[in-house]
């Protein structure tokens, strides 16, 4: 009977449940848009460092995992690390920043790339064949609305696409490592350098190895192993602050949209609390219905919530595929709906306890 009654009150005023419930589902949207971009484009930069092939990944001084200095290895350092027991094959790159570090260009030699990675799997198009070609990945071209012949502008200069290929190996966009080099004014110079060593079983010892070398004590020197693991919401500076305070920010939302609407809900329902008080029905009971209403609206709103994430999901990834990437973590559906009814359940205390209080003569005689 109790659920009912609350089911009629509810769909008594439509329009107010509507906008409720659709309050709610934004402030559950929200956190699930911005947790599923941070292990999106999180898991996204883990998957095309992975792509390259290497066993052993080393940066310049002065860089942490998700950040790099302007490139500073010079090139003889490759041959000098060839020469080193167990290290098989080396490659050396440069990286240029353009759009932040999950969106960069990379200068590469590419017959050396072919030979260490395994190349490109070409959607469209080729190796380049002049210094003003460029390879994009199919995120980037599909972003840019870029085709295989067309141009491109970037560094503020024209481009020609020479080739468009599968996502998943170290950028977006891809040049000549001399021409990179020479633009950006780090000739004969890398910002990072792959190694692949002759047996993986002992890649932890040969990266010791490397670093008592004399000449590479200040590099930072990962196995590309221990380099993807560190590449999480905890090491990024400064994500996990700013997850913490989305979460603070969704319960002030879902506290004001449902305290505000139940507030002028028991002014409108004045009478209706009174007859039911009159009826004989407690302060615990009329808590209760309001309770149970909150809790109703909040767990639409949180399923509403969920699906809007999958409606974000897909337009990021048709609008803006190359500069964002967002997947759903389904760990954070619980902790977004318990978020969602905690503040909603909270704006109701107030709402409650004036309903809870009012006088029964006194609100049969309101108008």
């Amino acid at each position: 009977m109790t659920n009912k009654l609350v089911l009629e009150n509810l769909k008594h005023r439509p329009i107010r449940t509507l906008l409720v419930v659709f309050a709610i589902a934004i402030q559950v949207n929200l956190m699930l848009t911005l947790v599923g971009m941070s292990h999106g484009m999180l898991n996204d930069f883990q998957r095309r460092s992975r792509g390259v092939g290497a066993d052993i990944i080393i940066r310049p001084p002065n860089t942490s995992v998700l950040s790099m200095s302007a490139p500073s290895m010079k090139e003889a350092m490759v041959g000098y690390l060839l020469e080193q027991p167990h290290v098989s094959d080396a490659l050396g790159v440069t990286v240029h920043n353009m759009e932040g570090f999950l969106n960069s260009a990379t200068g590469i030699d590419l017959k050396k790339f072919d030979q260490f990675s395994g190349g490109f799997t070409f959607k469209s198009g080729g190796a380049w064949k002049t210094k003003n070609d460029v390879i994009v990945d199919e995120y980037y071209a599909a972003q840019r609305k870029l085709k295989v012949g067309g141009p491109v502008t970037m560094m503020n200069r024209d481009w020609n696409v020479s080739g468009i290929v599968e996502s998943g190996k170290m950028s977006r966009i891809f040049m000549d490592v001399n021409v990179l080099q020479d633009l950006t004014g780090n000739t004969g110079k890398y910002s990072q350098i792959y190694l692949k060593v002759d047996d993986v079983k002992n890649v932890d010892a040969i990266v010791d190895q490397i670093k008592a070398l004399p000449a590479m004590k200040e590099y930072p020197i990962y196995s590309m192993q221990a380099f993807t693991s560190l590449i999480s919401i905890d090491n990024a500076p400064g994500l996990r602050p700013f997850l913490n305070v989305i979460v603070g920010l969704a319960v002030v939302v879902g506290f004001l949209v449902v305290f505000l609407s139940l507030y002028t809900a028991v002014l409108e329902r004045t009478r209706e609390i009174g007859i039911l008080k009159s009826l004989g029905a407690t302060p615990g009971f009329v808590i209760s219905l309001l309770f149970r209403e909150t809790i109703a609206l909040s767990i639409v709103g949180s399923m509403m919530g969920v699906g809007l994430s999958y409606a974000t999901q897909w337009l990021i990834a048709t609008l803006i595929p190359a500069s964002l990437q967002m997947q759903i973590v389904y760990e954070w559906w619980p902790i977004s709906m318990a978020v969602a009814v905690f503040a909603s359940l909270v704006g109701a205390l107030y709402p409650g306890y004036k309903a809870a209080r009012q006088d029964a003569v006194e609100a049969l005689a309101y108008e």
